[in-house]
């Protein structure tokens, strides 16, 4: 008996010297762990949420079974279209185990994309996109801040879902933006966030730092490498993200986060300008091109293809395409010298260019070589005229009519009515093309008033105050432009000054 009790306590005594050797040498094996990529080494964090880290301490091992059953009743979930009910499991799921990346990402890819276009309201499916976008970057990403793919995926809802217009409700989703960003940037400029002085410009720097965890810092210098970016605008939180990712990436996912930078660039180049139009209803804010950044999207191209020899070649379509663009938005708003200057650099780089690289089968091949620049900009007018792209029509048009004022200013009305009625030809067109299709509501343009009151702002924000004040005696407009300016006519009479580009 005597015997027995002693064996039991030796035994315990061994299990207490057991556990007490694995208390001392944890410490040792967890830097191991790590060490060889077998496990993580950072912890939660005093900032996680209690219930969080109870999961973590409480379930232990458990906590990686628990969250595969989950994940197989999300994935059936999913497959039965049931949106709702697989989003309160996925967020159980980044409970239990909050370094499992792919549920953050098919987690906010619900929200901003399935759940959203379950609501007709504009209002609330900009709360769901918005929702997606805080759960990958005020949660995902604190959790997993070397994630590469959650920086793709915040850059993509920025490029994609706010910044393209595949949803019906993107202009609201886009106006939204420019409205919280123009709130806390205080207008188009984020400097004075750089050095905060006044009580109101801390409050916002702040703002901006704790709520949309954006550092003015890293805006200036992103804004020094392919700006000027209007941060008002999505494409520019787009390159902001993909530029962060881009830090922390590895070799097989720099190609996605290159494309997540020239992408959004070739956008912004598109349609980076934020024009203000002042309304009974408030401000209202429409997109024009922001042709100063061209350079800088071109040195990123050249930079992007000459970082990666490997993925050359489909970076090289993107550059190609962004070149014809440019040569045609320049020469559309009466930049000659520059349009030329890029139409000798497209034709010295890819000689082998076409007027159109996505012509269907039965399209002839129009080569671009042997062109001259006013050859080339008709061509493009023809074949804008002929798509149903919203972004490149509605820059064309912009484009023309900005070049048609002008003709009106300088004394040359007959050739500032040809542009205008090849203008209306244009909008005439994509109107019938679109007016058909279930999505004419998100496709369609503007009224043609409209774009003229658009254009004659670009124009006055171009020109400056002589041929301003000329264009508007010769439209019959006041100081200040009460409703869409008239049509030119061609009685108009004024001294001539520099030459416009002939179409």
């Amino acid at each position: 008996m005597r015997a027995s009790r002693l064996r039991r306590l030796g035994l315990v005594a061994l299990m207490l010297a057991l556990v007490g050797s694995v208390f001392f040498s944890q410490r040792s094996l967890n830097r191991q762990r790590v060490a060889l990529g077998i496990t993580r080494g950072e912890g939660l964090g005093r900032a996680a949420p209690p219930v969080l880290v109870f999961t973590t301490v409480a379930l232990g091992g458990f906590r990686g079974l628990i969250a595969n059953a989950l994940w197989v009743r999300a994935m059936d979930l999913q497959d039965e279209g049931k949106y709702f009910e697989k989003v309160q499991l996925a967020d159980w799921i980044t409970k239990l185990q909050p370094h499992f990346v792919s549920v953050w990402v098919v987690q906010a890819w619900d929200m901003a994309y399935n759940l959203s276009v379950k609501f007709d309201d504009p209002r609330d499916r900009w709360l769901w996109v918005q929702r997606g976008i805080e759960l990958l970057r005020d949660e995902g990403l604190r959790f997993n801040p070397d994630e590469t793919a959650l920086y793709r995926e915040l850059a993509w809802f920025f490029q994609h879902k706010i910044g393209q217009d595949m949803d019906d409700a993107h202009q609201y989703y886009k106006s939204e933006w420019a409205r919280e960003m123009d709130r806390v940037l205080g207008g188009p400029n984020y400097t004075a966030l750089l050095d905060p002085r006044t009580d109101d410009e801390k409050r916002r720097a702040r703002e901006l730092r704790d709520k949309y965890k954006l550092d003015p810092q890293v805006m200036e210098e992103i804004d020094g490498e392919y700006g000027p970016l209007d941060w008002r605008l999505p494409e520019a939180h787009a390159v902001y993200w993909s530029t962060q990712g881009f830090k922390k990436a590895k070799n097989k996912d720099l190609i996605t986060l290159r494309r997540a930078i020239y992408q959004p660039l070739q956008l912004a180049f598109q349609r980076g300008r934020l024009i203000e139009i002042a309304t009974p209803e408030g401000k209202v804010f429409q997109f024009g091109p922001n042709l100063p950044m061209i350079p800088k999207a071109n040195l990123a191209y050249e930079k992007m293809m000459a970082e990666d020899p490997e993925n050359r070649s489909h970076i090289a379509t993107g550059h190609r395409n962004f070149l014809k663009d440019a040569v045609f938005y320049l020469y559309t708003y009466n930049r000659r010298a520059e349009a030329e200057q890029w139409f000798d650099y497209l034709l010295k780089h890819y000689p082998d260019a076409t007027i159109d690289d996505d012509r269907k089968a039965d399209q002839p091949i129009v080569p671009i070589a042997g062109m001259s620049l006013d050859d080339f900009a008709v061509s493009r007018v023809t074949e804008v005229a002929g798509e149903t792209s919203k972004t490149r029509t509605t820059e064309a048009i912009e484009g023309l009519l900005v070049t048609s004022f002008f003709c009106l200013a300088t004394g040359q009305a007959d050739r500032a009515l040809g542009y205008d009625l090849l203008t209306r030809k244009v909008w005439t067109l994509y109107q019938s093309k679109t007016a058909g299709l279930k999505q004419q509501q998100r496709i369609g343009l503007p009224s043609f008033d409209e774009m003229k009151q658009s254009a004659l702002k670009v124009f006055e924000n171009t020109y400056g105050p002589t041929l301003t004040t000329r264009l508007r005696s010769q439209l019959g407009l006041p100081a200040t432009t009460e409703g869409p300016p008239p049509a030119p006519s061609a009685s108009t009479n004024t001294p001539v000054a520099s030459p416009p580009p002939a179409l």
